[in-house]
């Protein structure tokens, strides 16, 4: 597996919310979760109800793009991940490890009636501007996997 850059993984570490952008049948919708980071898949895994209008587009559409932001005034301190993925309804046969990092960092969560997700990244794109104004470290499974503009 292409490891993910140092630099990402301690952004998504730091944080615990992510917001995603699904859209299926030239439907657009938004999503803010709480995640989980799984490192050996480099995957999130979420909750989300399948009722949800985001869940059943992303049953019908796996491919997602989203964000997870720090919120600052400070220019120097801007930093963001901009990502785009596969996102699946976990399977029996690794819903135990996926429960397992979700409840260790959300405990409260622990009995919710909801469905766990995983989501996979294909592409990431970390700005830091405590690196330098505008530094940006893009990480990527292979060259396929950039965002495309049409």
């Amino acid at each position: 597996m292409n490891e993910l850059d140092k630099n990402i993984e301690h952004f998504i570490k730091k944080h615990h919310v992510l917001n995603l952008a699904v859209v299926s049948n030239n439907n657009l919708w938004t999503a803010a979760c709480f995640y989980a980071y799984w490192k050996e898949k480099n995957a999130f895994v979420f909750l989300s109800d399948e009722e949800t209008l985001h869940a059943k587009m992303m049953m019908e559409n796996k491919s997602i793009a989203g964000t997870i932001t720090l919120e600052t005034r400070i220019i120097g301190k801007i930093q963001g991940l901009q990502f785009k993925g596969m996102v699946e309804k976990v399977s029996d046969g690794t819903l135990a490890m996926a429960k397992k990092i979700y409840y260790k960092r959300f405990p409260y969560a622990i009995g919710t009636q909801s469905t766990f997700w995983l989501l996979t990244l294909q592409y990431a794109k970390l700005t830091d501007n405590r690196l330098g104004f505008g530094k940006k470290i893009i990480w990527q499974i292979n060259e396929s996997d950039k965002p495309i503009l049409k």
